[in-house]
């Protein structure tokens, strides 16, 4: 029996020593992994910010010459692509073309010019003239 409880002080003492140790090493080790992820984390969106101008795509190719807002979720836009002026109404669910002008109906270089708004006025007036008409005497 005594030798039993001198094995036992023996290791008593052991294990309070190896697991304050380990604690701290724990400690180190998990404190050096989060500050690893966060590095990688931020040397990917470093990566992602360099590569995304070389992805190949021209940005003169597709303008957007002017934007106009129709709802709090609805806008119609006039899109310039390879020459030709594209109207074209977005909603949250779906893109589609409204008119395409052969011709430009304003550059995009210019500011909005009043001629443009009122021919812009005159067709959504001609397509959804009995919509808007509603909501305006409501």
């Amino acid at each position: 029996m005594p030798a039993l409880t001198r094995a036992q002080e023996q290791e008593g003492p052991a294990r309070e020593v190896a697991t304050a140790p380990d604690t701290v090493a724990t400690m180190l080790t998990l404190g050096v992994g989060l500050l690893a992820v966060i590095a990688i984390i931020f040397g990917c969106a470093w990566i992602v910010r360099r590569m995304s101008g070389m992805t190949g795509g021209n940005t003169r190719a597709i303008k957007v010459v002017s934007v106009m807002p129709m709802g709090t979720r609805e806008r119609i836009a006039l899109v310039e692509v390879g020459g030709k002026q594209i109207l074209i109404g977005v909603t949250p669910s779906a893109i589609r073309t409204l008119h395409v002008f052969d011709e430009p109906v304003v550059s995009a270089g210019e500011p909005v010019s009043s001629d443009f708004a009122r021919k812009l006025q005159g067709m959504i007036g001609k397509s959804w003239g009995s919509g808007s008409s509603s909501k305006e005497g409501s």
